[in-house]
């Protein structure tokens, strides 16, 4: 399903600049959730920044589907101010956590943004900070405030002010397509131009530290695998062997790459070490094995094989040896990767004809296939493992998606222009500076 993104070519240009429109739709909710109340935001300053905090935060937290976001026009009053909250206006809306604040232009350039969160029931504060931040940060902060919102209520950490990455094509009305590695806010928005390729690209998979993006290109007509950063446009060629070089993945503590190569025939299981450039082989098979993925710990890597006669997932020690075959449902289960935690992967079934995102636990080796539409491929988790990502098609056009762990939540991705895949989440690496 996916061979039309196998082969890439093109010269890479460094280009941070805003992308296509986006817009969200939910396909499927929950009704249950905790009811929170996000009241506007109060602004005081001549020019009204371009992000809009307040309904950045509600948003994220009602495409979480852990919240039940209650809607404002039926707010009795309209708090921005500790002493202006009344509960009792709150606990009849059935409220059980509510959210004010306010931004204000502290110093030219500057804004300070607030909240307060409160339980609406006990009548108490839970969380309470302040920033000061410059306006190209104001997103982030709202993300970071629905993250701090997350937690206080769930108990579990928030992944709203994370990034994505993924490839577009576009078509011009002439000349040839134009593909682009991009990243992304968690939620779509912010988009900027990384990489830029007159051939598809593929693969992109993050450092540890989210500061650097492996990824596969076919410059000069061979495959090659190179690291972007993020933070000063470099980019350095790390592998040009002979024949396939594909399907690059991080262990987790940056010190390796894992990929497939076919640099003595046949394609197999490396790792590099990066300081050295060292390889090592890990699996001695006639079959073709790819799409590596470590385990959180770096213990294991879990892979796709078709050794037993179709694609199926294998997991072997990180250090080579036999192989552990964990898929046996279906005859065709690729593209996979791990939660945070390590206790599930997700993967690409294919289920009823159609190609679906699933997840297994690996306690048990119980999957559940998540989504219901034929052509889904590239599923990451988020750094909480509570939402995966990935791609799919929408009357034949590539857009993402995202689906929560437990099937219970979906939305769509739409951005205005260009045919989108081989998305991947970002790990936790944007702290902002706050006081309490």
């Amino acid at each position: 399903m996916s061979a039309k993104w196998i082969v890439v070519t093109g010269m890479l240009l460094w280009s941070f600049t805003a992308q296509a429109v986006l817009t969200i739709e939910i396909t499927r909710g929950v009704d249950t959730g905790t009811p929170i109340a996000i009241v506007p935001f109060s602004w005081e300053g001549p020019i009204k920044p371009a992000q809009n905090v307040s309904d950045i935060v509600e948003a994220d937290l009602a495409r979480s589907g852990r919240f039940a976001v209650l809607p404002r026009k039926d707010f009795i009053s309209t708090p921005h101010e500790d002493k202006d909250v009344v509960f009792k206006d709150w606990r009849i809306l059935k409220a059980e956590a509510l959210t004010v604040g306010s931004v204000r232009l502290s110093t030219p350039g500057k804004f300070q943004v607030q909240f307060r969160l409160y339980d609406v029931f006990k009548e108490t504060q839970i969380a309470g900070f302040r920033y000061t931040i410059s306006a190209d940060l104001m997103r982030s902060v709202a993300h970071q405030i629905g993250d701090i919102i997350y937690e206080k209520i769930t108990g579990e950490h928030g992944a709203f002010n994370t990034r994505i990455a993924y490839v577009t094509r576009e078509e011009p009305p002439r000349g040839l397509p134009v593909y682009k590695l991009q990243v992304a806010d968690s939620d779509g928005f912010n988009a900027q131009t990384v990489v830029r390729s007159a051939e598809p690209l593929m693969s992109p998979a993050w450092s540890p530290d989210g500061n650097r993006l492996a990824y596969v290109s076919f410059e000069d007509k061979r495959s090659k695998v190179y690291v972007q950063s993020l933070t000063d446009g470099r980019r350095e060629l790390l592998a040009e062997f002979t024949g396939i070089n594909s399907a690059p993945a991080w262990s987790p503590d940056g010190t390796r790459l894992a990929l497939t190569l076919s640099r003595d025939g046949n394609a197999e299981i490396y790792v590099m070490l990066l300081n050295s450039r060292a390889l090592k082989r890990l699996t001695f098979d006639p079959a073709i094995d790819t799409e590596p993925s470590w385990s959180p710990d770096g213990r294991d890597i879990i892979f796709t094989s078709d050794r037993a006669g179709s694609p199926q997932i294998y997991r072997m020690n990180a250090s080579g040896g036999s192989a552990e075959r964990l898929t046996f449902e279906g005859d065709y289960n690729a593209r996979s990767s791990y939660a945070a935690d390590g206790k599930s992967i997700t993967f690409v079934s294919r289920n009823q004809g159609g190609y679906r995102i699933a997840v297994m636990r690996l306690d048990n080796k119980t999957a559940q296939v998540l989504t219901d539409t034929s052509l889904d491929e590239s599923p990451s988790f988020a750094p909480n493992g509570r939402m995966i990502i990935y791609a799919t098609e929408v009357r034949g056009r590539g857009v993402l998606a995202s689906v929560s762990a437990d099937g219970r939540v979906r939305q769509l991705f739409k951005f205005e222009e260009g045919d989108i895949r081989e998305p991947a989440w970002s790990p936790y690496n944007r702290e902002l500076q706050y006081k309490e």
